[in-house]
């Protein structure tokens, strides 16, 4: 079994968070709250996903699972060791359950959301009774994600 985990670094983690970015983007065209993600393995883009819960009249369709859904397609299998979710906000315990499920080795995420993200329970030891590890990493043009979220959220209010 392959493991993509390792097999990136800093300017790769901003390349695939800037695709992210543009899937976020194009949801918040579509009206949905601008959430973006991509699923990499082995150096590239398996799946890809901007939020559609509205559109789809499906609470799960978050970004992510979009993405992971669109992957796991496109590798004929529901696990994708190894890969990497690249994801423009911290998610959600919905969206971290699947992920552990799919087996990704890797989250890189751009904001942090201190209502709903979930990422704290991956960290802490003993990862609540959690058989899969993922490595999390935050940050990731975070600045740049919390500025989409704000100006969208800005427009709907002043609606």
């Amino acid at each position: 079994m392959l493991d993509f985990a390792s097999m990136s670094s800093q300017a790769d983690d901003e390349r695939f968070m800037r695709d992210a970015l543009r899937q976020a983007r194009a949801a918040g065209r579509r009206g949905e709250v601008p959430v973006g993600a991509v699923v990499v393995a082995g150096g590239r883009i398996v799946g890809r996903g901007g939020n559609r819960p509205i559109a789809s009249s499906d609470p799960t369709a978050h970004a992510e699972i979009v993405a992971l859904r669109r992957a796991a397609r496109r590798l004929a299998n529901y696990r994708l060791p190894g890969a990497t979710l690249y994801v423009t906000l911290e998610p959600c315990l919905m969206c971290l359950g699947a992920m552990v499920h799919a087996r990704i080795g890797r989250l890189v995420f751009g904001a942090p959301d201190p209502k709903v993200g979930a990422t704290r329970i991956v960290k802490r030891p003993g990862a609540a009774g959690l058989n899969h590890r993922i490595a999390v990493r935050g940050g990731v043009l975070g600045p740049e994600s919390a500025r989409l979220l704000r100006a969208f959220f800005r427009a709907r209010r002043s609606k």
